[in-house]
Formats: C-alpha cells, structure tokens, sequence
C-alpha cells in the first residue's frame, strides 16, 4: 500500500510545504561523436529534525539506457545492484523499515521515460549525493544538428479513468539548482554547439576542432527542458564503432563478446527525389485537451499550443497535393473528426476543413488517444492512397505502452509521424509512435516554429516507400553476426539508421567487414554499403554495448506486451540481460543499501514528495486534507476521476487577444491562407495587402499576355523567393503546387512576367528560381 500513497501525495503536492531534501543537480555530459554519456549528480540534506524519506519522480530520455546508481553518505560511497523490480523493493522495505539507508530507482511501468527514486532514512541533518549515469543516442535535427536534451519538465501525465492507473506527477517551483557541464570529441570537426538557454565560451582542446568543452552559464532556473545542439562538420558520412566487451563476463554473452553500432545515411537516387507524391491519405490527429491551452513556452511573446497547431494545419492543408485524400480529428476525453471518413481534397473540402480549423480549441478535456487511433485504423485504407497518419500532442498520457502496442499493430498499413508540443513532451511517446509506426518524430520546444518541422515531416512523407529492406553483412569465415536492432522498415533521405549487431568468433586485428542495406524505390533497386575496421576500441565505457542491451530489451518489452506465447521466458530473458549489462528494465530496478553505517537511523520517519517542474494549474492551487485522500484511497478510478476534473478545468485558459492575432499578422500565414487548393491565387485586394500594395498597383501593372489569376500567381512565387526565402521549408510545397498550375496554363515565355514583378515587389528573382 506504500506505493499507492505516495503515487496520491505526490500527485496533490500534500506536505510539501515542508522542507524540500533535494537542493542542487550537477550534470556532466560526454558526447562522443553521436552518443552521449550523461552523470547527473542530486543532493540531498535532510533539514528537518526527525529521519526523512524523499520520493522523486523526474524524467529522463526514453531511450536512454540507465547504466550507473550510486550514493555517497559522507566519505562512504554504495554502488547500487540490478535486480528483479519485487527482490529489490523487497529489500528497500527492509532496510528503511529496519533503520539503515536505502536508496531505490525503478523505471515506470507505464512509460519508460519517467523514474523514481526513493531516498530512505536519511537522519536529520545528513547529506547524501545520488549519482545517476545513463547513455543515449541523439537525434539528427533538420538542420543536420545532433540534438542532446536533458529534460527538466514533467508534465503530469492524463490517465484515463477506466484505466485505473494514477498518474505520479507533482509540479509548482523547484527549490532546485541546476550546474551543466558538456564536453564534446569527435573524429568530425565541430562546427559550433548551440542551445536554448545560455552557455558560457565555447573552448576548443584542439587546433582541429575535434574536442570542445562549454558550460551553461550560471543563474540558470531549471523550469524547461536543456537542448543542446551539437554541429559537426560532414555530418551525413555512415559510420561503424566496434567496442570491445568484458572479459569477465560469460562466454557468449553480450557483454563479453564485441559490439558493432552501425550508422547509416541512406542517399536516394536525384532522379528518383526529383518528384514528390502525389497520392496519398492523410490523416491529422489533433490534441485538444486542457493542456494544448497552454504556452509553447514560460519566455514573453510564447504563442499559446493550440494556436500554433492551428497555424501549422493551415500550411498543411495548403500543401496537400490534388486529388489526394484527408481528413482531421481533435481528441480529448472524446474525439471527433471533420469528415465521417477521409474525403477527395479539393476546393470545396479544403474550405470546410478550414473553417473548422479556425473554431478549433483547446476545450475536450483529457487526453484519451487511444479511441481516436482505433477509429482511424478500423477505417479502410483506399487503395493507390498510403495512409499517412500525423498526431499532433503536448504527450501527457500515461498508457503509453498501449498506445506504442496499437500503433505497432497496424504499422504494415500507414506511416505515423509524430510532433511533440511544448515543453515536457513525453520522449517515449512521441518517438516511440513515430518507431513503431515507421515514421519520423519531431519536437517542438521554447522558440521554435513548429511549420518548418512540421513540413519536414510532410516531405518525408511525400517521399516514395522504401520496400524489401534486406540488411547483409561480410566478415571472415571465423565471425559470425547477431543482430540485436528491430528489423529495418523505414528509410526517409538523408536520415540515420542504427543497427546494432554482435560480433562472434575470433578474428585478426587487421580484419574487414561490411554491412550492405539493400531495398528497392519506385521500382529501381538501391544499395548502401559500408566497410569498417574488427580492430575494437582499446578504451571503452561500454556505452554501445549498454545501448545495443537497451534496444534489445524494448524489442523483448514489446513481445511481452503483444501476448507472446512464451511471457515467462521473455521476461526471464530481459531480467537476465537487464542484470548481466547493468541497464535498467520495466522488471528490474537498481537498489543500494547501506549496510555499514555504525547505527540505524531512529525516530518517526516523515515522507517528503520533492517536485518536479510541470504545468499543472490545479496541483498549485488545490489543497486535499490528507483525511480525505484516507476516506477514498480504496476507490482508484474515482480519485482519478476528480484529478481529472480538476485539471480540465484549471488548464484551459482562453487565448488572449494577442495570441489569437498573432498569426494575422504574419504576412507569410496570410499569403498561404489565400491561396486556393489547385496552387493559384486571386487578383484582389486582400493578396496586394500582404505585399504592401493596393489592388490598382497590381491590376495596373499586369502584362497583357497573362490573366489575373496567372499574374497573382506569379507574385506570389516572386515574393515568396524574394522575401521569404529563410523560410523555405515552411512554404516549399505551396510553391511547387503554384509553379506546377502555372505550368498548366500553357501561358508561354513568363520572362517578361517575372522582369515586371521584380520591380513592383523589390525583388530580384529569375524564372529558373521560380520553377516555371
């Protein structure tokens, strides 16, 4: 029962304006080319008279493998132990119950980027300091950046009520510091590191550039999450690295044989790139729950979430190509969708969908996605059409898994991509759809502009499907391969693949493999080859090693979940490896025991819940005497039900004024919002505003040869290259479907055309920029 009374104190913030245990985090972070090792540090002094223990529920990457718990009481350092989850609460039990320190970390069993941590029995006026390691691949960003987060926010997390799962997430301000040191090294040189908080010089250690060290800077409030952006030079060149393992470890194991990480960059034929899709079913889900009303962020001039979804959709509904089909769907604690099933996009629907696009807020409640999903999928696919499936959400649920399990379950029949919103975004659910559903994933955070990764996300989906993956692999007799990675089933250009495999057999120093993807597009067959060295890394973390044993477990998580006829030996499976490569697992937790302190604490033990930064409003502002939570403890879905409430209710503020204007005024969202679904624009008044004219300055000036519509047209291209062009990923596909129509006109040589409105614009663009 322990358990659940924390999960309810620490949802309502009960007692906790008491002393707060933990004052400061520490961070260092080790990237090393394209992963990255991150030592988090937490303090922790028990203030208080009487012996203390602190539970805290904070975030870390979804795929981040936990390596590395220790804690240090004084001079005394406890490294922890992997074991089975019940061995280890167990002895955690046992030991605070007996008067000795005991520290506990477990993974969530509903998502797997949120941990606990359980600090137990400190006596009063002690330190300790509690030190978590954990390695992580980063993700390739638009920009061919490497994005490293450490995330600070923790939303809370919707349940739904027939879920019977209650969500373990406090918020208000953090009495907390953060200090963040990174140092990077790569065989790449590096191009600059950037970030949206404030960082200290960058210092390069080498004339070449290949190792650089930068702080953040001091005074930093830990209220959102730490990105940091990592530039290399040649970013895009595929890549092996074999480690070597453990020879301590049993033979055959993973750990004791080598690992090899795999980094690929598939190029696709220009020929074959040189033309997007043009059919297609897309499918935008849009999240409408109380939390959408929020700000993207806590700086001045944030738009609010909802607002900025709706601007985005505007930019997507302008460049759907014609003929294709579409339909869009709000959820909350119910969903709805524009369209009974998904219609022929055209004018007329494309004005409808618009308009409701215009009405849409963030006013249903929840977050309940998982009804909205089996509709869609229930829904038959129209043949000649990939569905191609867009879920837009602040990623506040806690049934994560379920929902990873039903997209999985139907990713042989569409593509998912999925943008995370705003500020504590859950990693494991966005990534994780956009994994199981052989999409991409996005997130949006503090000043970003959600339309260029948006529409980065739409080209990757107008891109043709790759088919008949195949993954080949050439090494010496004496070797042998197992690949640890899910099978390939997506490739978009340009992006990384990782593949992880385990090396078996011996071999010389000097020793060549290869590994070689082949797969086919638009029919022409494609390979990408990469050589690399056997000769394994002399100095090792065993950062791969523990990375290739995470993704093979979160392969064997999702067997268990899927009902696979051998549930025990799965999870026996995971338990053995998650022990064997010290990486944590839903099943295991990492458990510390100071067994030689000279005495046990005594006295009555006071609980404290420390927070977490989140946004929710009503763990703020409503108080629930600790009785009334004894009264109903029995009754789980009731409880939720009323937090739930409580919420909806205090996390909707309406859009100010300023917020809903904002994107009036942007002459970019008014030009694409004018233009009609076949790709032209009219001659009028509302189109000569945006550039700064009258209707007579651009009905005057029209050279005979054109009509208005052509010549609006036309503008509109030269305006957008001439006056837009840093931000040609929001617009490139309203420009295609204009040059693509006035090449349907038939209108002959536009050169005069373009001469003409150069000059009425201030502009300086040819027709072969133009496209036409």
């Amino acid at each position: 029962m322990r358990y659940i009374c924390d999960v309810f104190f620490c949802i309502c913030c009960v007692g906790l304006c008491a002393s707060v245990p933990l004052k400061s985090i520490s961070v260092e972070v080790l990237v090393q080319d394209h992963v990255a090792t991150v030592s988090s540090t937490l303090q922790y002094v028990n203030e208080e008279e009487r012996p203390l223990e602190a539970l805290f529920v904070f975030p870390l990457p979804a795929d981040a493998a936990v390596c590395h718990f220790s804690a240090k009481i004084g001079e005394q350092e406890i490294v922890a132990e992997v074991q089975d989850r019940e061995t280890a609460r167990d002895r955690y039990d046992d030991a605070v119950s007996s008067g000795q320190q005991a520290f506990l970390l477990e993974e969530s069993a509903e998502s797997p980027d949120v941990f606990r941590l359980s600090v137990g029995c400190l006596s009063a006026g002690q330190n300790a300091a509690v030190t978590i390691i954990y390695v992580t691949e980063l993700a390739v960003q638009a920009d061919h950046s490497l994005r490293f987060c450490l995330p600070a926010v923790l939303n809370p997390r919707y349940t739904p009520a027939a879920a019977g799962i209650v969500s373990e997430i406090s918020s208000g301000a953090v009495p907390y510091t953060l200090t963040l040191s990174v140092h990077v090294s790569s065989p790449k040189s590096i191009s600059k590191l950037e970030s949206n908080c404030t960082l200290g010089p960058l210092v390069f250690l080498h004339s070449d550039h290949t190792q650089a060290t930068v702080n953040l800077s001091p005074g930093h409030m830990f209220d959102k999450d730490v990105e940091l952006f990592v530039y290399y030079q040649d970013t895009h060149q595929p890549s092996a690295i074999v480690e070597a393992g453990v020879t301590t470890a049993p033979p055959g194991s993973l750990m004791r044989d080598p690992v090899v990480m795999i980094s690929l960059y598939p190029e696709f034929p220009e020929e074959v790139m040189s033309s997007l899709a043009s059919r297609g079913e897309f499918v935008f889900v849009i999240d409408r729950s109380g939390s959408m009303g929020s700000m993207m962020n806590n700086g001045k001039g944030a738009q609010n979430r909802i607002e900025s979804a709706k601007d985005t959709l505007l930019l997507l509904l302008k460049s759907l190509p014609m003929g294709c089909y579409f339909n869009i769907y709000g959820f909350g604690s119910n969903f709805e969708s524009f369209f009974p099933k998904s219609t022929v996009y055209k004018q007329k629907t494309m004005d409808q969908a618009l308009k409701r696009v215009k009405e849409m807020q963030a006013d249903m409640g929840g977050t309940e996605i998982l009804q909205p999903l089996k509709h869609i999928y229930s829904q038959p696919c129209y043949p000649d059409h990939p569905r191609q499936l867009f879920v837009f959400t602040d990623g506040e649920v806690v049934d994560t898994k379920a929902v990873l399990d039903l997209v999985k379950s139907h990713a042989h029949s569409h593509r998912c991509f999925s943008l995370g919103i705003g500020e504590g975004a859950s990693a494991a659910l966005i990534t994780g759809m956009a994994r199981e559903g052989s999409g991409h994933a996005q997130f949006i955070t503090d000043t970003d502009r959600m339309q260029p990764k948006v529409m980065q996300s739409l080209r990757f989906a107008l891109q043709p499907t790759v088919l008949n993956i195949s993954v080949d692999w050439t090494l010496p007799d004496d070797v042998t391969v197992d690949t640890l990675s899910p099978p390939i089933n997506v490739l978009f250009q340009g992006q990384r693949t990782l593949i992880y495999a385990q090396l078996k057999g011996e071999s010389s120093g000097g020793s060549e493999g290869a590994v070689t993807v082949k797969y086919s597009l638009k029919d022409q067959p494609v390979t990408n080859q990469l050589h690399f060295c056997l000769k394994s890394t002399e100095e090792t973390q065993l950062s791969i090693h523990r990375l290739a044993a995470r993704t093979l477990i979160r392969s064997l998580e999702q067997k268990e979940r899927s009902g696979a006829a051998d549930v025990e030996g799965i999870r026996s499976r995971m338990v053995e490896l998650s022990v064997q490569a010290g990486v944590s697992c839903v099943h295991t937790a990492f458990i510390a025991v100071n067994k030689d302190s000279r005495q046990t604490v005594k006295g009555p033990l006071v609980k404290r819940r420390v927070r977490t930064r989140g946004k929710c409003k009503d763990c703020e502002l409503v108080r629930i005497s600790v009785s009334f939570f004894i009264i109903i403890l029995q009754n789980y879905v009731l409880v939720t039900y009323i937090l739930y409430l409580l919420y909806a209710r205090t996390a909707q503020p309406p859009p100010s004024e300023r917020t809903k204007s904002k994107s009036l005024l942007d002459p970019l969202l008014q030009l694409v919002s004018l233009q009609k679904a076949s790709g032209c624009w009219d001659l009028d008044a509302t189109l000569a505003d945006v550039f700064g004219k009258t209707e007579d300055e651009l009905t005057n000036q029209k050279p005979a040869q054109v009509d208005g519509s052509v010549w609006a047209t036309l503008l509109a291209l030269i305006w957008l290259y001439g006056c837009k062009i840093e931000q040609q990923v929001e617009w490139q596909f309203v420009a295609m479907k204009a040059a693509s129509w006035i090449g349907s006109q038939k209108v002959g040589d536009l050169s005069q055309c373009v001469c003409v409105g150069n000059v009425l614009l201030g502009c300086q663009v040819t027709k072969e920029t133009l496209g036409i």
